[in-house]
């Protein structure tokens, strides 16, 4: 059994080019021994039960570099546990409004879990991040009892090894801490990208390498699988937007995260 703990960051498309969604997937098996690394990340750091840990705000009784210590411990003890990420990055300009690019990335980040737990021969549950949209129950309730519509060779598509769609929320389990704080990571960095931040593009260039081994990975080819990591939609039909995925492309392969798929404007399937 597996667990995909969800969340999205980058909501705002005034000051974002681009949203991201994902999640980490967790092993059932090694869910307590990633809890237990992380209340002691805790503990030894003096952060209190009952604090909320995200990637910002900082507990008052860290120091900046105290904190970014804390968060790499995390982060490392992730990788430790065998956790896998799987994202997806869109345009805010290609999506039609936050909420949609939220129900859809959601819709994406299902299908590659269900293909992450089908070579795995195991079966998962996906835990949401809470948010308010009216039409996310429904949306949720469409995905357990029917599946993903709209595909070209099978509509719908059950997936079958997904057998639950659950709600969490920050502070209610370490694992809503751990994915906020990678998708924290990651929204960094490719901010720095996007915005040519060049004060911020060396620790960009810090975190992208810390996060590279979260990344499932071809085996014949080291790059990273599309169900992990994906540029969304996959064909990009204006120049202008494939550029800007080109750059981004270009810019995690060069700090180790290297994306097998292609950004193209012909569709291949």
């Amino acid at each position: 059994m597996y667990l995909l703990y969800c969340d999205e960051t980058n909501l705002d498309p005034k000051n974002h080019a681009f949203f991201i969604y994902g999640g980490i997937a967790i092993s059932a098996a090694k869910a307590k021994l990633l809890h237990d690394k992380v209340e002691e990340i805790r503990h030894k750091n003096n952060i209190a039960p009952d604090f909320l840990l995200k990637f910002n705000p900082k507990p008052e009784n860290l120091t900046h570099h105290e904190f970014i210590a804390v968060k790499q411990a995390i982060i490392e003890a992730s990788i430790e546990q065998d956790c896998t990420l799987i994202v997806s990055i869109i345009l805010h300009n290609i999506a039609t409004n936050p909420d949609e690019a939220r129900r859809k990335e959601i819709n994406r980040i299902a299908y590659h879990f269900h293909c992450l737990l089908q070579r795995k021969n195991d079966y998962g549950l996906v835990l949401i991040d809470r948010f308010s949209d009216s039409q996310i129950d429904t949306h949720l309730r469409e995905k357990f009892a029917i599946g993903l519509r709209g595909l070209p060779y099978q509509d719908p598509m059950r997936l079958e090894s997904i057998i639950g769609y659950h709600y969490s929320a920050i502070g209610q389990s370490h694992f809503g801490s751990i994915v906020d704080i990678v998708l924290g990571s990651l929204r960094f960095a490719v901010n720095a990208h996007a915005t040519q931040d060049n004060s911020r593009l060396p620790t960009a260039t810090t975190l992208l390498k810390l996060l590279s081994p979260l990344f499932m990975r071809n085996t014949i080819t080291g790059k990273v699988e599309e169900i992990s990591l994906f540029f969304s939609p996959k064909v990009v039909r204006v120049g202008q937007y494939r550029e800007q995925y080109t750059a981004l492309k270009s810019f995690l392969a060069e700090n180790g995260i290297e994306a097998q798929q292609e950004i193209t404007d012909v569709r291949m399937y």
